[in-house]
């Protein structure tokens, strides 16, 4: 007997599977709201030198200039023609209101008192709270390392206690801990105390990232799983169109941080209505409390003969005995010659695909649009995306997706590496199309990932795989420093790793249409006889479920027992 066949009992794709979607979209909205926060809080605004101690040594002479003449007299130019951000003359240079044709051999010296910031666009961020410029502007990309540092191991944790302690009570602890920690920093009076509670932030908040997927899913039916997979991460997508125009309207990057933290009180409510995972019940042996939901499942679905036809003892033999119980760890993911394998070429894969997105989502800046219009643009073209990805994962299966979007992500890269800085219309729409398609390979990733792992190590394999990525993502800010090293050099990373892990996922086995593993053993068996399976295969397995012969006055269970692939 397998899952899909009772699965198939309570109607696997009802107002249930609707409801569950529903109730996941608010803190799921939240992610890229704190994801992506850093190309807002963090960002530095244009600045140069504090000049007015000037009026000190030279008195009248300097007062009696206008600002635009001060900064004349103070402040060098770069090769560029804009004034510089860090340097100043050790003297006022009067001489260039008349002749400003050669400033190279004028002494000058790093900033002495401070900086003066243009609050136009931003009222207050990281850099000017904390002046990180100059010799400190590598903090501002810090802080987005730290973050992802802190989900990367926020990763490890909740996927081992998501398998030892359930799904359900562990997205409450990601919730509180989420708003606890996230508030806090934003009340942080140095740069050291927001960095650790930022930190925090990203280890408690990366729960609600690996576990509602993994919680949709598994109450899924195979044919609805792509649906499920695809659709229920509009969220992400709407969360981050509408970070772009709450940080235009919230420019003060603490009042920033609390307004996007806020939606995860409401999903502290909506926690209550939200099931546990059946297939995890009864993979732990909780068969009582999986029939539970599984009856609660049946009856919002309309199937109120699920109670008589699927008893308690009946979800006892989905799982051998000595498979229920056991406690799994990371260390089962590389015990088995098949486990290993596909560990570690998922875990290549989450590195690609998290290190491409987010080396191209943070850096908005440099293809002559403001900030807000650009990061709302790369996060509208991921609405076409997924539509067409939800078609290619139906089509080509996800293997193929999964490879075809990385590679086209490296293309990209590859064809604003050799486009000049001056077609920045052509560069935008290639750096537009590159992010449509990294969100697709996103996309694709969780869902071909949940379906590759069995139900006993799926938390931890979601976990494991979810740390890759994070380190991918925390290296992707420190990746781009090495512009001054060598302009494109950023570029050329993103794009090899791109391409390099498209290759690596060919390798991975197809999961369309496959039920979903339960045990370790599952994988490591022929896939073609233990995975490829479509759900009237499944259905087949378990013929005591059929319906009775005898007529009925209205036979509407008939089309329980099998869901057309």
């Amino acid at each position: 007997m397998k899952f899909e066949s009772v699965l198939a009992e309570t109607d696997g794709f009802g107002r249930f599977q609707f409801a569950l979607i529903t109730l996941m979209v608010i803190p799921r909205i939240t992610l890229p709201s704190h994801f992506l926060l850093n190309n807002f809080i963090a960002a530095t605004p244009p600045h140069h030198c504090h000049i007015d101690h000037h009026l000190d040594t030279h008195g009248g002479a300097f007062a009696n200039l206008t600002a635009e003449q001060r900064r004349t007299v103070s402040i060098p130019l770069e090769p560029n023609g804009e004034p510089s951000s860090c340097l100043m003359f050790s003297e006022p240079q009067f001489h260039l209101l008349y002749n400003s044709s050669n400033t190279t051999d004028l002494p000058v010296e790093a900033c002495q008192n401070g900086w003066v910031f243009d609050n136009s666009t931003f009222k207050r961020t990281l850099a000017t709270e904390f002046d990180l410029v100059c010799s400190k502007r590598g903090l501002t990309k810090a802080s987005a390392t730290i973050f992802f540092v802190g989900v990367m191991l926020g990763a490890v944790f909740f996927g081992v206690l998501c398998d030892k302690y359930g799904r359900r009570s562990m997205l409450l602890v990601s919730y509180v801990s989420a708003i606890v920690f996230s508030l806090t920093s934003a009340l942080s009076n140095s740069y050291v105390m927001f960095a650790v509670f930022r930190f925090l932030t990203g280890f408690g908040i990366t729960g609600v990232s690996v576990i509602t997927i993994v919680l949709c899913v598994e109450w899924a039916d195979i044919e609805h799983r792509t649906f499920i997979g695809v659709f229920g991460s509009f969220s992400w997508t709407i969360g981050n169109m509408m970070l772009a125009g709450i940080a235009y309207a919230v420019t003060d990057w603490r009042m920033l941080i609390i307004t996007v933290t806020s939606p995860l009180v409401l999903a502290v409510i909506t926690w209550w209505w939200i099931p546990e995972s059946a297939r995890w019940l009864i993979a732990s042996g909780k068969v009582e409390r999986a029939h539970y939901f599984l009856k609660r499942c049946a009856n919002a679905n309309r199937r109120t003969e699920f109670s008589t036809r699927i008893k308690p003892e009946t979800l006892s033999s989905i799982v051998t005995v000595k498979e229920q119980g056991r406690s799994y760890t990371y260390l089962d993911l590389f015990r088995t010659p098949r486990m290993r394998r596909l560990s570690i070429f998922t875990g290549i894969v989450w590195y690609g695909v998290a290190s491409t997105y987010y080396g191209i989502s943070l850096n908005i800046t440099g293809f002559g649009l403001d900030i807000y219009l650009t990061h709302f643009i790369y996060a509208a073209i991921e609405l076409p995306s997924k539509f067409l990805t939800y078609l290619s994962l139906n089509a080509i299966g996800r293997r193929y997706s999964q490879v075809g979007t990385l590679v086209l992500t490296g293309i990209c890269i590859f064809i604003n590496i050799l486009t000049p800085k001056s077609f920045w219309t052509f560069r935008t729409i290639v750096a537009v199309l590159g992010k449509g398609l990294s969100e697709a390979s996103f996309t694709t990733v969780f869902l071909y990932t949940t379906e590759l792992y069995p139900t006993v190590v799926r938390q931890n394999g979601i976990g494991y795989t979810s740390f890759m990525a994070r380190f991918g993502a925390s290296i992707s800010p420190l990746i781009m420093l090495l512009e001054d090293v060598w302009k494109p050099f950023p570029e050329v990373l993103f794009c090899s790793v791109a391409i390099l892990s498209g290759i690596v996922a060919w390798f991975l086995p197809e999961t369309h249409h496959a039920r979903l593993p339960e045990t370790i053993d599952d994988v490591e068996q022929t896939r073609k006889s233990s995975l490829c399976l479509s759900n009237q295969d499944a259905g087949k397995l378990m013929p005591e479920l059929d319906p009775p012969k005898s007529p009925k006055p209205e036979d509407n269970t008939e089309k329980s027992t099998t869901v057309d692939p």
